[in-house]
């Protein structure tokens, strides 16, 4: 008895270390937020969102989303297929010149791949990106939000930041929820710096044009104003930048004043 207690002893200590190795070694968002490799929102007290949409251009759900967008003076990031892109050329310039941003969503989407394969999707899309606008995109969404080190490498290395989404503002849209469940996703969980998931293609997005129409003004009522994801980052990045600004001059400030019940003293002149 006493050395089957012994074996389980050491069984249980054999477990716990490798469960403790792995959950040290393994690079979650704190990670990767930490090191710029991926966005999914950022902090920030200005009423700022952004709507970004994937698997387009649609030759008809995506021109109905941009005269919203229009009409309500919003911008947007559109993660496009390569394939469709090449498909629908002018309305990825409609989209560039109605200054909306567009990025990398591979270019036939695969629900998986190699590395390899991964790289060639994203350069063939960049590629067809490039030669309708004449622009490379820098921001690259994986297919399904599904990443790994693998993945932000590969992203990495050909230029790209990974962009998800927050959270609480994926819409599943895809699924056709319902315009109402669209709504109340967005409405009540919109706070500054989201990143807000639609899809403008893949499947009938009748219902996302719908809760867009009910969600653009209502926001735009709360105060919010629409931007791109690089807009967005921007805005961090002086934020930033002006919050470590403050605090040097607050340091310098500090360094530079005398306390105040430290008085000099004057030692007598010898006679």
């Amino acid at each position: 008895m006493k050395y089957l207690w012994l074996k389980i002893g050491i069984l249980f200590v054999f477990v716990f270390s490798i469960a403790f190795v792995s959950l040290a070694t393994e690079k979650g968002r704190l990670y990767y937020e930490e090191k710029g490799y991926i966005l999914w929102d950022v902090k920030t007290e200005e009423k700022i969102i952004a709507l970004t949409f994937d698997d387009g251009p649609h030759s008809k759900y995506t021109p109905q989303i941009l005269d919203l967008l229009e009409e309500h003076d919003a911008k947007a990031t559109f993660f496009v297929v390569g394939k469709q892109a090449e498909k629908f050329p002018e309305i990825i310039l409609r989209q560039e010149a109605a200054g909306h941003e567009i990025a990398n969503h591979t270019y036939t989407h695969p629900s998986a791949n190699t590395p390899e394969e991964l790289e060639a999707e994203l350069q063939k899309t960049s590629e067809a990106i490039h030669d309708i606008t004449g622009s490379y995109p820098l921001l690259f969404r994986p297919v399904g939000g599904s990443y790994n080190e693998e993945v932000v490498d590969i992203a990495i290395q050909n230029g790209y930041k990974v962009v998800l989404w927050s959270w609480h503002q994926d819409t599943k849209d895809w699924k056709m929820p319902g315009v109402n469940k669209i709504v109340d996703t967005v409405l009540t969980g919109a706070k500054p710096g989201n990143v807000i998931l639609f899809h403008d293609a893949g499947g009938n997005r009748t219902q996302t044009v719908k809760a867009l129409e009910e969600i653009l003004p209502l926001l735009k009522q709360q105060g919010y104003t629409f931007v791109t994801v690089s807009e967005l980052l921007d805005q961090e990045e002086m934020e930033i930048s002006h919050q470590n600004s403050k605090t040097k001059q607050l340091e310098k400030s500090n360094f530079g004043q005398l306390d105040d019940r430290f008085v000099p003293y004057d030692f007598p002149k010898r006679p």
